[in-house]
């Protein structure tokens, strides 16, 4: 605890906050193996779903998980990067895409359709793009700290997150994270996001190699957030932070949502146990950002639009995962013999 008058900087909560992660209920993830070793199949038959369903109880604390109310949190903000020509899309098309969202024409809302999923965008000062990170930082520490916070309060009432941004030049940004936190070249972390080549492609590993040599030797995920990052990033944090606190499990969808959830992973270990990745992107650096956090993603479909499109798809596959691990007889109430023991480790 801060003493008296000791005055607490903007990040200092959050440091606070992943000291005391909650972890997942013990009794319901052993409930949960039991009960796989009683269903009427082969022992680890359903593979992965198996390990979902168990991984859901342990967050859920029950031995039955349940996925009602599962949301598609699309975070939107405009980047000072963008006027580099790192992409082959004016920085209006973020505002353009955002209001194709709301009117239902674009991809992620036809997905969340198909499969019953809840739809909400988050528009984040787009008419205020963050500085530009090949010169200056992102966000101050105050702004960053508070978009952290708005992300908090995007998750009520569900039970299910699943992580979509928008944002022209986002996975420019992207890129300087995974590079800031996990080291290497701008080249390994550069892909052709909506179509980067040529030219623009260049300008994009060039505004990345500018940006991490500003934060080189920095340490600290947050001041590394605020200094490469943006507005949908951070309340992308926020949010991943605030499911945690809630034990609601995340579904991450690509590349750069995946930049969000490598910001909270480096807050703490196991910060991102919450988390399972939805699709391995078609963009060439998503394999070795997810593998540095220990994941496996769900599909691989060669998708990179991005919006939480994965997210969504892989949604249908978590909540088939729950009601079937929940709904499916037991040998004893089917009066099948042959009772087996599942032992498979939960998680994703």
């Amino acid at each position: 605890m801060r003493d008296a008058g000791t005055r607490a900087a903007p990040f200092d909560d959050f440091r606070d906050l992943v000291k005391s992660l909650p972890a997942p209920d013990a009794e319901a993830l052993a409930a949960a193996r039991a009960r796989q070793g009683r269903l009427t199949k082969p022992p680890g038959s359903l593979g992965r779903l198996e390990q979902i369903a168990i991984w859901l109880a342990g967050w859920q604390g029950q031995e039955k998980p349940v996925i009602e109310r599962p949301m598609v949190a699309v975070f939107a903000g405009n980047h000072g990067v963008a006027a580099r020509g790192v992409a082959p899309y004016p920085a209006d098309v973020t505002q353009q895409m955002v209001a194709n969202f709301r009117a239902g024409g674009a991809s992620i809302n036809q997905l969340c359709t198909s499969f019953n999923v809840g739809l909400k965008v988050f528009e984040l000062a787009l008419e205020l793009p963050t500085g530009d990170i090949a010169e200056k930082d992102a966000l101050s520490e105050r702004d960053c700290a508070a978009t952290i916070a708005y992300g908090m309060e995007a998750i009520e009432g569900i039970d299910l997150l699943c992580l979509g941004e928008m944002g022209v030049g986002n996975t420019t940004v992207a890129s300087a994270l995974f590079c800031a936190l996990f080291g290497g070249e701008p080249e390994e972390w550069v892909g052709y996001g909506s179509g980067s080549t040529g030219a623009v492609l260049e300008a994009k590993i060039e505004a990345v190699r500018l940006a991490c040599e500003r934060v080189k030797g920095e340490t600290d995920p947050l001041v590394i957030l605020k200094r490469v990052g943006g507005r949908e990033l951070a309340a992308m944090v926020g949010a991943v932070l605030a499911a945690r606190m809630q034990r609601i499990p995340v579904v991450v969808d690509g590349f750069v949502t995946s930049a969000a959830v490598a910001v909270v992973h480096k807050m703490a270990p196991g910060a991102t146990d919450h988390c399972i990745f939805a699709h391995r992107s078609a963009e060439k650096a998503h394999r070795q950002a997810v593998e540095a956090m220990g994941g496996a993603p769900l599909l691989d479909l060669g998708m990179r639009l991005g919006e939480g499109t994965g997210a969504a798809i892989a949604a249908a596959i978590v909540r088939a995962a729950a009601y079937t691990h929940s709904n499916m007889a037991t040998f004893g109430e089917a009066g099948v013999s042959g009772e087996g023991v599942n032992v498979d480790r939960a998680g994703g």
